[in-house]
């Protein structure tokens, strides 16, 4: 009998870039540690890693390091081993992914390494695993997620040679007039060969109007020196767009609750007012919930079946059994067993505990965990 073995896998790693000031945030907070549907953004990031066979992820930090350290190393999933390193000084993402290299002392050449924004919280984990997939299939040497806009202002160009195969990523504010009608922009999120990627950042130079080491620059080396660059065009745009502002911020957060909100109808519940109900990435609902307009749910918050919330519900790591029914209420890590009635007009203060078949609101009489 003849048996066919399969290749071994080659190892893939991640470089996950979270240095940046994000000045225009306008905050004390680190800019990856902005939430988005009570999660800092860059915990959605790692989130998408934790889908794909990742074997370990180096996290550069510099602005806010201690904080973003902390932060990730208490929430993020431990899927794979997590190292950080920190970019002592903000000379560009060529400068972050070679002092991200430090953290794979041990990595071979032939080994693939993803490399994302940590203010990139809407990637798909199944749009990385399209870019690896179309890395090692063609043999590249780099790979890059890109997407088409109907106005790419602002954004870096991907500049393509006669025979169709990206030759060059330039800045938007370098481009020529004809390179600014290109709309097929870069995103920050590559995919590279090991092997290639520690020498081509060695040839890069700080020859622009920053003065810094551009990690796209590390596509044109390649070309030139006749290496396979694959570019692999994202059918959604918003996927590689990076949060850079509060504006940018507000609205990653609305698509992230669309997508929330669709995944939690199909499995079972039901949103009268999708676009009127606000819930946490850590919250849990039973099927058979029922959520009404103005239902706000935040940290731990777990609902049982059955239930009906609203409208005009705000609770935060509350537990709630089967068959409850809250309207016009408050509540904070509080305990409500199954049939449990509260509202209007209630607030469940920390530690109240309602026992099954309760019922608290100013209809029922002053009952306990009722003020």
């Amino acid at each position: 009998m003849v048996r066919f073995v399969s290749p071994p896998r080659r190892p893939l790693s991640a470089i996950v870039l979270a240095a940046g000031e994000g000045t225009r945030m306008r905050s004390l907070t680190p800019k990856p540690l902005h939430r988005l549907c009570g999660r800092p953004m860059i915990l959605h990031v790692l989130d998408a890693l934790a889908e794909l066979a990742v074997d370990r992820v180096v996290v550069v930090v510099g602005h806010g390091a201690n904080e973003v350290t902390k932060t990730v190393q208490s929430e993020a999933p431990a899927r794979f081993a997590l190292e950080f390193v920190e970019q002592p000084e903000p000379r560009g993402t060529g400068d972050a992914v070679s002092v991200a290299l430090t953290g794979f002392p041990d990595a071979g050449d032939d080994d693939d390494v993803l490399i994302l924004p940590g203010d990139t919280p809407l990637v798909r984990p199944a749009t990385l695993a399209h870019l690896v997939t179309r890395h090692r299939d063609d043999d590249a040497a780099a790979s890059i997620l890109t997407a088409k806009l109907e106005d790419p202002f602002g954004y870096s160009r991907v500049l393509r040679a006669k025979d169709g195969r990206v030759r060059r990523i330039v800045d938007d504010g370098e481009a020529t007039p004809d390179e600014l009608g290109v709309d097929e922009v870069a995103t920050q999120i590559y995919c590279f060969r090991r092997g290639v990627l520690a020498p081509v950042l060695r040839r890069l130079s700080p020859d622009n109007t920053l003065g810094e080491y551009y990690l796209t620059d590390t596509i044109e080396v390649l070309h030139d020196a006749g290496y396979g660059v694959v570019s692999v065009l994202s059918g959604d745009p918003v996927e590689g767009a990076g949060v850079n502002d509060r504006a940018q911020l507000a609205a990653a957060e609305a698509e992230m609750r669309v997508r929330l909100n669709d995944r939690w109808m199909r499995r079972g519940v039901t949103m009268v007012d999708a676009e009127a109900t606000y819930l946490d990435t850590t919250v849990e609902l039973a099927p058979d919930v029922t959520l009404l307009p103005g239902v706000v749910l935040e940290g731990r918050t777990t609902v049982g079946s059955g239930s009906v919330l609203g409208p005009q519900v705000h609770l935060v790591d509350c537990e709630l059994g089967e068959g409850v029914r809250i309207t016009q209420s408050t509540g904070e890590r509080a305990i409500l067993e199954d049939q449990v009635q509260v509202g209007p007009f209630s607030v469940l203060e920390p530690g109240t505990r309602l026992e099954a078949g309760e019922r608290v609101g100013p209809f029922f009489g002053r009952g306990r965990g009722w003020s």
